[in-house]
């Protein structure tokens, strides 16, 4: 994962009529993370779309090294299908070259690790809130992503679970990734810079 880097210089968000924050610049190289913070509807998400390349920047620039995986509100995980069928989907899409789609390997140990490997034959529509944010974290372990953003990442896990996530950002940033965590509440990650977004508020 070495020479990730995202660069953001002077950008500003708007929202329909309304401009939610303007003048954000920042540099973040491999291994580093950053905490996004601030109240409801202040431009934390829209912020990770514009860093993802999924939603267009009112103005400035960003740019980034390094391949992206996002983790937000919604998992992109088929509800008609069974959890190991929504994921095996994935992982076919994902799959590196060194890897193809051999069985079992690398996700099955993520599947074990974040409590689901029993879980793979329940549909998804019927998984708790807490289990898709598992779900949607086997797969962007799976995506070997160098850039992760996550958007409110402990919404809905137990205190177990939140702390799992919390691990595996440390874990990601130590290899050389780069973490972007948009929340409000507190994420235990060593080192990590805060960005308060209300100070850039138009």
């Amino acid at each position: 994962m070495q020479g990730a880097s995202i660069a953001i210089d002077d950008l500003a968000c708007r929202r329909g009529d309304r401009l939610l924050f303007r003048g954000v610049s920042l540099r973040l190289e491999d291994g580093e993370a950053l905490q996004v913070t601030g109240s409801n509807g202040i431009g934390k998400s829209s912020l990770l779309r514009i860093v993802a390349g999924l939603a267009p920047a009112y103005a400035g620039r960003v740019a980034t090294s390094g391949s992206i995986g996002l983790v937000d509100e919604r998992p992109a995980l088929d509800p008609g299908q069974t959890l190991g069928a929504a994921l095996a989907f994935w992982r076919r899409i994902d799959a590196s070259p060194d890897d193809g789609n051999r069985p079992g390997g690398a996700q099955a140990e993520h599947l074990t690790r974040l409590g689901l490997a029993g879980l793979l034959d329940v549909p998804v529509r019927y998984l708790s809130t807490g289990q898709k944010k598992r779900a949607a974290l086997v797969r962007l372990l799976g995506q070997k992503a160098a850039i992760w953003l996550l958007d409110e990442p402990l919404n809905g896990l137990d205190t177990h679970a939140a702390a799992l996530t919390e691990t595996l950002a440390a874990e990601h940033c130590a290899a050389g990734g780069i973490a972007v965590i948009a929340s409000h509440q507190p994420f235990a990650l060593p080192g990590m810079r805060g960005l308060a977004l209300a100070e850039y508020a138009a």
